[in-house]
């Protein structure tokens, strides 16, 4: 076989690029995935009951990138969403991120916009230097809140202290001095229409992409020609671990499936202190689908599975510096996406990053 182009993963980074080369270069590519379906983490599908789930748990489309938006809005209509998540804490639901609705439910005040900033200023601790997510926390909410919403929640999601994780994780996590409630800011915000799987199969329909699923692309790139492999794995999988393997954080999903209309107010829930799980995903309050029944999702962080977080650690980005050195080297392969690059990626970031990379091809 032969082609210009090879990309390893048929994820949104890979078919981002695929679907550019083949329609924008008008060259023929080859996209092998390992899974048995295209779409990476994104990928859904009906259950048994005729439910739309998200099979690696909840995907919502959130962006302030125009490009980004415009460029999957070639694939998909969207279905208007505005993500609500709430938290359960000390036997109340209330709505996170922290906001002003957050802070007057979980104390029982009735406290205006200038008056919780206040609150928060009197709550924080003065933390000299920055340096971990438990840092953070306690710089901008104080001890208490920390300790009711992100200590335990940190701990059950990355398995270590939220002292041991840098600054990223929960600097993540917005601090709002207003009354709005949604998940996400972004101007666009949005739930494809007929869901991440079809629109992937839009992204993918040229003739010009050949697919090969269920295949490690090791045993067959011997026997391809190619100019440039665009590598979307994980990168110490493709130097044969030669530097230890890079730490992930994986997640076991539960899918439940009820005779009942609706199980929970939100589409997602999260639990910082209660259960084995970290949040309840109710599907159908995300695809608007109509069904007697409704399916959740129980979410349960664990060390080994697919790989979905990279771990941020001190630790673990030295060696991760130690395989991108090899990386430099490469004079054929680009590396890219979240286990490539060893990086958190929303979608909206992991398609911008897709579409740079395109831009220097050109």
């Amino acid at each position: 076989m032969k082609f210009k182009y090879v990309i390893v993963g048929a994820g949104l980074a890979g078919l981002t690029l695929a679907e550019r080369i083949a329609n924008v270069l008008g060259e023929k590519v080859l996209v092998i995935e390992k899974r048995n379906h295209i779409g990476g983490n994104v990928y859904d599908s009906y259950n048994k009951d005729g439910i739309l789930i998200h099979n690696y748990g909840p995907h919502i489309f959130h962006t302030n990138d125009r490009e980004v938006y415009m460029y999957l809005s070639q694939f998909t209509e969207w279905n208007d969403f505005w993500h609500r998540v709430l938290t359960y804490v000390d036997g109340n639901l209330i709505p996170m991120p922290i906001s002003v609705e957050t802070i007057n439910k979980l104390y029982n005040l009735n406290l205006n916009c200038f008056q919780v900033e206040e609150f928060l200023k009197e709550q924080a601790e003065d933390i000299k230097e920055v340096k971990t997510s438990r840092d953070v926390a306690l710089s901008k909410v104080g001890r208490d809140i920390y300790e009711k919403i992100f200590e335990n929640y940190t701990k059950k999601q990355w398995g270590v202290d939220p002292a041991e994780l840098d600054t990223s994780v929960i600097s993540r996590i917005p601090i709002r001095l207003n009354r709005d409630t949604r998940y996400f800011a972004d101007k666009y915000q949005g739930m494809p229409k007929h869901g991440y799987t079809k629109m992937c199969e839009n992204m993918a329909a040229s003739k010009n992409i050949k697919i090969l699923l269920n295949t490690d692309y090791k045993e067959i790139i011997d026997q391809i020609e190619y100019e440039t492999l665009i590598y979307t794995g994980a990168t110490d999988e493709f130097y044969n671990y030669k530097y230890g393997k890079l730490a992930y954080r994986s997640i076991r999903f539960q899918f439940e499936t009820y005779d009942m209309e609706e199980f929970q107010e939100a589409p997602v829930v999260n639990y910082p202190n209660d259960y084995d799980y970290t949040r309840i995903t109710e599907f159908k309050k995300l695809t608007w689908q109509k069904h007697h029944k409704t399916t959740i999702c129980k979410e349960f962080p664990c060390s080994e599975g697919e790989p979905y977080y990279p771990f941020p650690t001190k630790e673990n980005k030295e060696q991760f510096a130690l395989y991108q050195e090899e990386m430099k080297k490469e004079t054929n392969v680009i590396f890219l996406g979240r286990l490539a690059e060893y990086r958190y990626y929303n979608m909206d970031g992991v398609v911008r990053r897709a579409l740079d990379v395109f831009n220097q091809l050109k």
